[in-house]
């Protein structure tokens, strides 16, 4: 399975969340709640932007919507057993990362991506190496898709999966016939400056996704367009 971290959150997520700072109190709220070493309850995050506990305890919820903030429960006194009163509920900053990029780009996988490669290498190849990680990731994924599917999934409901799946990590894909055009690059910036080694790992992901899923008459063929992505998902060539 691939890991939770390696699926780039969705973009109502991220709009979602970002959107959520557009309101002043809620804003100042969260700057106020971030820049604190521990944790924040809503009498003292209410004192720290001047308003009202009740207002306050709104917008940090609302904040815990967004996933912007993080809560637990604890209580203050230090008491515990009867009489020592009801836990506080307590926020300090998500640990999760918020980015809204568009067109959408995932450079993170990228990134984990390459340094997975560089600790696998040894004395292999460092773009044999990348080669194989892009191909192994894909192949996981394809598998996430197939399994989501179960066995007797038509083509056309493969192909939705499959869309779905790239559209997750930004490739933006249109059917085009039976073939899936890929009409952004996630990666983009890196391939500008580093086209081979990003296009052809970016190949092998994509390939093994098809692999992983296992029976796809596609395979992923490399075919630059500008300001697209750099491989295509077409028919395999009939035998014979």
């Amino acid at each position: 399975m691939t890991d939770a971290s390696d699926h780039p959150p969705s973009l109502d997520d991220e709009v979602v969340a970002i959107g959520a700072l557009q309101e002043p109190v809620r804003r100042s709220l969260y700057r106020y709640v971030a820049a604190q070493r521990g944790d924040v309850s809503r009498d003292e995050a209410a004192r720290g932007v001047g308003v009202q506990r009740a207002l306050a305890a709104f917008h940090l919820d609302k904040l815990v919507e967004a996933g912007l903030l993080d809560t637990t429960f604890r209580r203050l006194s230090g008491r515990t057993g009867p009489g020592a009163g009801r836990p506080a509920k307590l926020y300090r900053r998500s640990s999760a990362e918020h980015a809204v990029s568009l067109p959408p780009r995932t450079y993170e996988v990228a990134a984990r991506l390459l340094a997975q490669a560089v600790e696998e290498s040894g004395d292999e190849p460092a773009r044999d190496s990348v080669t194989k990680v892009g191909r192994r990731f894909g192949r996981r994924l394809g598998e996430e898709v197939a399994g989501r599917l179960g066995g007797r999934a038509g083509r056309q409901r493969r192909m939705a999966a499959l869309s779905e799946a790239l559209e997750q990590y930004g490739y933006e894909p249109r059917q085009e016939g039976r073939a899936l055009r890929l009409a952004n690059c996630p990666f983009h910036t890196l391939s500008e400056s580093h086209r081979e080694l990003v296009c052809g790992m970016n190949l092998s992901l994509l390939s093994g996704v098809l692999d992983g899923m296992a029976g796809s008459d596609l395979e992923a063929r490399p075919d630059a367009r500008p300001g697209e992505c750099c491989v295509t998902l077409a028919p395999r060539p009939k035998k014979g």
